[in-house]
């Protein structure tokens, strides 16, 4: 005789037939039927309770970008649902498989007004690769499994809405899920052919200033980047995802573009004259690409993105590590290259400069000393949960990562208060890998009632909250704003963030000067040693971290002209600088020395 179940409970084990392990939610009435299930499966799926269906979304979002496997989020129907939304668009713009399962009212409640009804499906068409309404009982554990394989698919968002009374019909106890051993098989990658690297090795020969510019679809390809790097004699510059993939250590390594990265990346890439650009998604293109004219090279194993964020001159459909191996293998050792020797020399001036500022011993902290603390207690395949702000800008520069680490952000979204949801969804599929989460004073802010998630489910994470009373990020922004005279709504109001932490039975300690931070972190490591949760406020200083974005270059008469943008403190907030000596002494920086200066060295003749 056949046997039946409850739908709710079938959809749950559709869910663990893929793996899925936590779901992260606030339960309302409208998704009681699936809380029932929860309860129903406790042993085989665990529930996540969070304070704010946000940070249910957003952990989900890390935890698929962490794994690469489907994660699971709820909201139940009107505010429940809104309120996923933040979270879901940042799955959406990191290509993070997730799914959301949403709450309805009962179908026979439905078109009448009803008690937080709404219709709930154009508000997610735009986020969603799949979005549907399920309309019988005996269809949700299918719509449910067909939403997973379309969020593997697009590696992206897919939505089921849920009548709350189809979850408590029974249907018939049979398996309805589609997964099978083929869904752990690598999908194939496209390979650039041996014609494609001929032409790139043509066009990098007829070069003089050639650079990589390179992303997260580098992968694993790290060494071997390396090794072309220095076969070719081009350097390298990387994208924001791309920390802890490639030795920055290597002297050839420039670090990054734009204004979280380096002097010596941002003014190679401005005399570029060859840019190519392997396996990058690199949103900020209208910022750095427009400002001169160069030849571009796009290789990515999605043929989608070409054209993306410049006209192409060559594109070749490629997995970037095997296009890296090829091009290694086909190539011949360049000459030493003048250009490639200026880079190195920029570089190592510009790291010189970063390593003289840790000792900095100003009150309030400086962040260069926070970061290089923390390079002293992170274990080799740590974790770090960053919020966005001022700390993604030192995170890059300062903290040392490996390839063996993991650190998630929202990187194209730019969410803020993605710190805490992203330690909890590190910690708990990773439990044994030490986990810290970044955030500023403003973003903590947002979300820092889930602390007690943290405490509730007796997660050991180091939660270290950088406190200036201000939104620094925007703040350093309306400095370079023409028609601004002061600064406008970013001021916040001071808290005792480890007075609320020891509110909700979490330890922290503050720290304001360098001299604080070996006791403070030894207590955090205790505590987190003994299993608990441990909160470090950084009393930290309001200085704009140096404004590498401020810098313009160009070649005049075969010569660098290499000025500070006359929109750089254009509210007076500080001391306009008269030369660029005084630009870079006004960030401690009297070593820092001009792009040509390193060009004459090396005998760089510009034309």
């Amino acid at each position: 005789m056949l046997t039946t179940v409850p739908a709710s409970v079938a959809m749950l084990k559709v869910l663990e037939a893929w793996g899925v392990k936590h779901v992260y939610g606030y339960p309302g009435g409208s998704f009681n039927s699936t809380m029932s299930a929860l309860e129903v499966e406790q042993d085989n799926i665990q529930y996540i309770q969070v304070r704010h269906e946000q940070v249910g979304a957003l952990a989900a979002a890390a935890e698929a970008k962490l794994t690469g496997k489907i994660a699971v989020t709820f909201g139940s129907a009107g505010p429940g649902a809104t309120n996923l939304l933040t979270g879901l668009y940042d799955a959406r713009e990191d290509h993070a498989p997730v799914l959301a399962l949403v709450g309805q009212v009962p179908h026979t409640n439905m078109n009448y007004n009803f008690f937080q009804e709404f219709d709930e499906g154009p508000m997610f068409a735009d986020v969603a690769c799949y979005c549907r309404t399920v309309m019988t009982g005996e269809s949700l554990p299918y719509v449910v499994d067909k939403a997973i394989r379309e969020a593997y698919r697009h590696q992206g968002v897919a939505v089921v809405i849920i009548p709350n009374d189809f979850g408590y019909v029974q249907i018939p106890d049979v398996p309805y899920k589609s997964s099978s051993p083929s869904d752990n098989k690598p999908t194939p990658l496209p390979e650039a052919t041996p014609a494609e690297i001929d032409q790139v090795l043509a066009m990098i020969s007829a070069a003089k200033r050639p650079v990589f510019h390179v992303g997260r679809g580098i992968r694993q390809g790290g060494e071997q980047l390396i090794a072309l790097s220095k076969k070719l004699q081009i350097p390298i510059i990387m994208t924001g995802l791309t920390k802890g993939l490639i030795d920055e250590d290597y002297p050839g390594n420039l670090g990054f573009v734009n204004r979280v990265g380096s002097k010596s990346a941002n003014e190679i890439m401005d005399i570029a004259d060859l840019v190519i650009a392997i396996g990058a998604d690199f949103p900020f293109a209208n910022n750095v690409y427009t400002r001169h004219d160069f030849k571009f090279i796009q290789v990515d194993a999605d043929a989608a993105q070409f054209g993306r964020h410049h006209y192409l001159d060559l594109g070749v459909w490629s997995d970037a590590t095997y296009f890296v191996e090829q091009l290694l293998a086909k190539a011949t050792p360049a000459a030493p290259s003048q250009f490639f020797q200026a880079a190195v020399a920029d570089h190592q001036n510009w790291r010189d400069y970063q390593a003289s500022l840790v000792d900095n011993p100003s009150e309030p902290l400086a962040l260069e000393p926070l970061y290089h603390a923390l390079n002293g207690i992170i274990d080799p395949d740590a974790i770090i949960a960053l919020d966005v702000g001022d700390n993604t800008i030192s995170l890059l520069r300062y903290l040392s990562l490996k390839p063996t680490n993991k650190w998630v952000v929202s990187a194209l979204f730019a969410s803020m208060g993605v710190g805490i949801p992203e330690a909890i969804a590190a910690k708990l599929n990773y439990p044994d890998r030490q986990v810290i989460s970044i955030s500023g004073d403003g973003a903590f802010s947002m979300v820092m009632q889930d602390l007690i998630t943290e405490k509730k489910y007796h997660l050991p994470i180091l939660n270290i909250v950088t406190s200036n009373t201000t939104l620094g990020f925007i703040r350093d922004e309306q400095a370079d704003i023409p028609g601004m005279n002061d600064y406008s709504g970013i001021d916040l109001e001071d808290q005792d963030f480890v007075k609320i932490a020891e509110g909700m039975g979490i330890a922290g300690a503050t720290v304001t000067k360098p001299a604080d931070l070996p006791a403070a972190l030894a207590q955090a490591q205790a505590t987190i040693a003994a299993g608990q949760p441990f909160l470090l406020e950084a009393k930290v200083t309001k200085k704009r971290a140096f404004p590498v974005e401020a810098l313009k270059v160009k070649i005049v008469d075969g010569r660098v002209e290499e000025t500070v943008s006359p929109t750089y403190n254009v509210n007076r907030a500080l001391q306009a600088p008269a030369t660029l000596s005084d630009f870079f002494a006004e960030y401690d920086g009297q070593s820092l020395r001009p792009l040509q200066s390193f060009l004459d060295d090396a005998g760089v003749v510009l034309d």
